[in-house]
């Protein structure tokens, strides 16, 4: 029951997180961007100051304050993993460690190894521990043969592997998302800014020539927004994956080495 409630409440966490990024975008847009102190005559409804980029960002249009909320979705999320991960790797480095515990499998030193455990902690530190502890526990049952106790050990591995795993990876799925949909945004405020440009063309006469740069600067604003917020999800998504991926790799390789050291100490009496 308390891993049920525990699976719903990840969502909700989720939710809560876009939203606020959503509402803070929002508010950093008209707060900031469009502070009055940005434009000429004190209100956003006049022209940037020179050179002011806060009032630049503003005239980009309602779809900024979105591309904004996307981009603090995937550093909130980029922040949350990387503390995520920083736990997961214990105090000391990962492949240290697993050559520390390598070489007291071959010494047959299995309680200093679970004590290196201990002091190491993080996700390869919790899945070693948990094969090193069945380890000793097939030891001492004589009613099982010695396939039997690697297959013990080898599933008690593979079920501490299936725990950690899962909070590794979560929220990296979300960072992936707003990547790709960052883009599209930016592409949908582009086309909102062209189509305000090709209108101040339209018009009879001469052309609205501050209605054409308007028109512009907000397609380039948001184009730029997108590619940006874009540019840093895959970025941050690509180095996590690749530090999950280390950590796993140490996962099995540390596992491995357990049942290989067990087979080959321990002969079928």
């Amino acid at each position: 029951m308390a891993q049920e409630n525990k699976s719903k409440g990840i969502p909700a966490f989720t939710m809560i997180v876009i939203v606020a990024a959503v509402v803070v975008g929002y508010i950093i847009y008209y707060g900031i961007l469009g502070n009055g102190s940005n434009f000429e005559g004190g209100t956003h409804d006049g022209k940037p100051l020179p050179n002011n980029f806060l009032a630049i960002m503003f005239k980009g249009g309602s779809i900024v304050p979105w591309l904004i909320g996307i981009l603090l979705i995937i550093i909130t999320f980029a922040i949350e993993r990387s503390l995520t991960i920083i736990n997961a790797s214990g105090k000391g480095s990962i492949n240290a460690f697993v050559k520390k515990v390598r070489e007291m499998l071959a010494t047959g030193k299995i309680k200093d190894a679970i004590a290196e455990c201990d002091k190491q902690r993080g996700s390869v530190a919790n899945v070693i521990r948990t094969g090193l502890v069945k380890y000793e526990q097939v030891e001492g049952e004589g009613n099982m043969d010695k396939e039997a106790k690697i297959a013990a050990i080898e599933k008690s591995l593979e079920e501490a592997t299936a725990l950690e795993l899962p909070m590794l990876s979560k929220n990296l799925v979300i960072m992936s998302t707003c990547a790709s949909i960052s883009t599209l945004v930016g592409l949908l405020g582009t086309v909102l800014g062209m189509i305000k440009a090709f209108a101040a063309l339209a018009q009879a006469g001469a052309p609205d020539a501050i209605g054409l740069a308007n028109g512009i600067s907000e397609a380039l604003i948001n184009t730029g927004l997108g590619i940006f917020a874009a540019a840093l999800g895959i970025v941050s998504y690509n180095v996590f994956t690749n530090l999950i991926d280390t950590l796993t790799y140490g996962m099995d390789e540390a596992g491995f080495s357990i049942v290989q050291t067990y087979s080959s100490t321990h002969r079928e009496k």
